[in-house]
């Protein structure tokens, strides 16, 4: 696949961040995230440090906060769950705001709420300064199962090859005036699908047999890994927020 291929997830920029290596955005991200969801929902101060913590990261990666705040709405189905909750849950009650709640499913919304957001910001971050290439370098760097990274690499690379695909033949389908708005022409849809799938499985099969024969070995090319590889200077530059946050939620579990 080619160096220049990227993401619409990706934030173009020269950071100190976006210039770290993969492999230390991945752990770093990976130990934030574990120590984000190993904090007890009741260390309210915690979760305002790791906020200002993202806050910062944000802005020295130098990724907006319109950019962050449209594409965290995907976490929109977990927020409902958590205003859900309260009135749901089972267990002594409280009012708030006039309305007549449980309080354990107020902490248990709190607690889905403010990890799955932190836990969104954090990768729309790891996303968002780095390209997807190179994602899967730092996860193979990182001895990721060659199945899960080469099952990646191979979408990753075809996936807008077969939206093009589609694309055709969407527009075969309209010029032949078939209409797929309709429900009687659903059936036409769906056999669409299914030739979209054969041709995909075809390509993917002559793609699979001309890489064996040029080679091929089952894992990324060595080229991938020159280069670009982390020094020890950058693990330690990566350490520092996950061991902050260790840090945080250290002090706060001994009431500090």
């Amino acid at each position: 696949m080619g160096a220049g291929h990227t993401h619409p997830m990706y934030v173009h920029s020269h950071s100190a961040v976006h210039h770290l290596a993969p492999e230390v955005k991945i752990a770093a991200a990976v130990l934030f995230t574990i120590v984000v969801v190993a904090t007890p929902r009741e260390l309210l101060g915690a979760f305002a440090a790791y906020a200002v913590m993202i806050g910062v990261l944000a802005v020295l990666a130098r990724v907006p906060a319109g950019w962050l705040a449209r594409r965290s709405l995907i976490e929109l189905p977990f927020v409902a769950t958590a205003l859900l909750l309260p009135f749901f849950a089972a267990g002594p009650r409280t009012d708030v705001l006039g309305l007549r709640v449980a309080v354990e499913g107020l902490w248990g919304g709190w607690n889905i709420l403010v990890k799955g957001t932190l836990g969104v910001l954090i990768a729309l971050l790891l996303a968002g300064t780095t390209p997807a290439r190179d994602l899967l370098v730092g996860l193979d760097r990182l001895r990721t199962p060659q199945a899960i990274t080469q099952i990646a690499l191979f979408m990753l690379r075809y996936l807008d090859v077969l939206a093009d695909e589609a694309r055709r033949m969407r527009l075969a389908r309209i010029s032949r005036l078939d209409d797929p708005r309709f429900l009687w022409q659903l059936r036409g849809f769906a056999a669409g699908l299914g030739t979209l799938f054969l041709r995909a499985f075809e390509r993917g099969e002559r793609v699979y047999l001309a890489m064996r024969s040029r080679g091929y070995t089952g894992r990324l090319p060595a080229a991938l890994h020159e280069g670009s590889a982390a020094t020890a200077g950058q693990w330690v530059v990566g350490a520092i927020v996950p061991a902050a946050a260790a840090a945080v939620l250290l002090l706060g579990r001994i009431g500090v």
